[in-house]
């Protein structure tokens, strides 16, 4: 299946690596490169990274419009950090792969919040991405045990 990856985050940039040992990535797209650390220099995404190792076409728009183009059909979404506007939507199926079991944790720090609240399992949504943050029909889940020495790093 040839298709796109959305990501910015280290958790992004896994599903990435992943999907690319199945699929053929055609494009990564990802948040444009910041200013970090002491120096301020400019520095790529995790995502990127992962994609420069891949040989994965890049695109780092500074925000979402309908004038992206995407030269596939499928687009999967994993920790992204910018919304995707109805027009782009409409042009293929978005799939986004969430790092908790909807509907439980919808936004940011799912893992956190679910290790902070003392959840006893865990696990992974993949939904359809739709305008409203995490509230797509859901495909698919993989639930599994949140051990006693489990932080955030190890889910």
């Amino acid at each position: 299946m040839r298709l796109a990856v959305a990501a910015t985050a280290p958790f992004g940039a896994d599903v990435l690596a992943r999907l690319a040992q199945r699929h053929d990535v055609a494009l990564l797209l990802t948040r444009p490169d910041k200013p970090r650390g002491r120096g301020r220099r400019l520095t790529p995404t995790p995502a990127k990274e992962t994609a420069q190792e891949l040989g994965i076409a890049i695109l780092e728009p500074a925000r979402l419009d309908e004038d992206v183009e995407l030269p596939v059909d499928t687009v999967v979404v994993a920790a992204y950090g910018l919304l995707v506007p109805e027009p782009l939507l409409s042009r293929a199926l978005w799939l986004n792969v969430h790092p908790s079991l909807l509907p439980r944790w919808r936004g940011a720090a799912p893992v956190e919040r679910a290790l902070m609240s003392g959840d006893a399992r865990t696990g992974v949504t993949i939904h359809r991405t739709t305008a409203e943050l995490d509230a797509g029909p859901i495909a698919a889940q993989e639930a599994f045990d949140i051990e006693p020495d489990d932080d955030a790093g190890a889910i």
